[in-house]
Parts: C-alpha cells; structure tokens; sequence
C-alpha cells in the first residue's frame, strides 16, 4: 500500500501561522495552486467558488481594518488584543481566501456547491505542501460577520469557505491526536432507527 502519494497523506500535517515565512509562492506557483484547487468535484461545472489573496501591505491596512471592526463589535481593545487583530492577515506572508459563490441552480443545492469549496479550499492546502510549503487553514470571527467578509472582499452573497495562510516552514509541525477511524464507520445494516 505504500506509494510516494499515500505517504505524502499520511504524514500532513497544519504548520503554526506564526512560523509561516517568506518567501512565499512565486506567482507561477499560485497559479499552479489554483488550478489544481480548482480540480475539484463540482457538480453541473458551476465553479461555485473563487480566491482572493492577500499579501504585502494589504495584509497590514486588512489588520487595520479589522482591528477597527472588533472594537466596533467589542468595545475598546486591550493593546493585545488589537495586536492580534492588526496582525490577523500579516503573520504569514500569503493568505489565499477560498470563497463560496452560490450559484442559482434548480438541481443543485447551496450545500454542495459548499461542500465544493471546501474541496478546492482542501486541494489548495495540499498542492501547497506538495511545493514545499507550510500551510494553516483558518475562518475566524470575522468569517462570520456581514462586515468583515465585506472588508476581505466578499459580495453580501458569498460565504467564507476558509482562510489559507501559506509560506515556508523549516519547522517539524506538532502532531495532534487524530480520530481513530474504526468508530467512524459501520456498514449498512438498514435504515435508522431511533
């Protein structure tokens, strides 16, 4: 069972956002990235999402903006808070957004088209690592509120599929417990009952 790509699986492992270093991807790279994030299952060739990247000095005026948001939402910040959201888009040297474009479809539902972002938001980490790169995919509160997703670019419509932050780690990435995979599947035995 072993081959280069099982192994590679096997061993994935999400690098520390803090630890993410220049240089990040050549623009050849990206593309490359995207195309095969792009290489995803999508039913009815819908492309029910896109990407944004953030990098160079957009990272640090996004911090700002964010750091402005949350104190809207929170009330003054403590100066470690703020820290934190200044630097929300500037710890690591590239951040690809993957975001859900829901599409008008009468045969397939807004959760697929979902599920499909979440396909290339998935390929995107994994052509990263393949090039060497560490990655972490993230949402975040600001996922979550009509005015951040306005901030990182988003029209009303579109949704956060996730945030993945990419550069170089010369790092060993922690391993964290992974679930046992026994318990997480049963043959059929019939339909469900209560």
């Amino acid at each position: 069972m072993s081959s280069s790509v099982i192994d590679f699986m096997l061993a994935r492992k999400s690098a520390p956002i803090p630890e993410l270093n220049e240089p990040a991807p050549s623009d050849e790279e990206i593309r490359t990235m995207l195309t095969i994030a792009s290489r995803v299952p999508d039913h009815g060739r819908l492309a029910p999402w896109r990407f944004i990247l953030y990098r160079g000095a957009a990272r640090d005026r996004i911090g700002e903006m964010l750091a402005a948001r949350a104190e809207q939402r929170e009330g003054p910040l403590t100066d470690g808070r703020r820290q934190q959201e200044l630097a929300r888009f500037s710890r690591a040297p590239l951040v690809i957004g993957v975001v859900s474009v829901p599409r008008e479809n009468p045969k397939i539902p807004q959760w697929e088209m979902f599920l499909s972002g979440g396909a290339a938001a998935m390929n995107l980490v994994i052509a990263a690592n393949a090039l060497g790169y560490g990655t972490n995919w993230i949402t975040n509160w600001y996922s979550d509120d009509e005015e951040g997703r306005r901030i990182l670019g988003l029209a009303p419509q579109e949704r956060v599929v996730g945030f993945v932050h990419i550069g170089t780690f010369s790092g060993d990435a922690p391993e964290r417990p992974r679930p046992d995979v026994d318990t997480l599947y049963s043959e059929w035995s019939g339909p469900w009952e209560a």
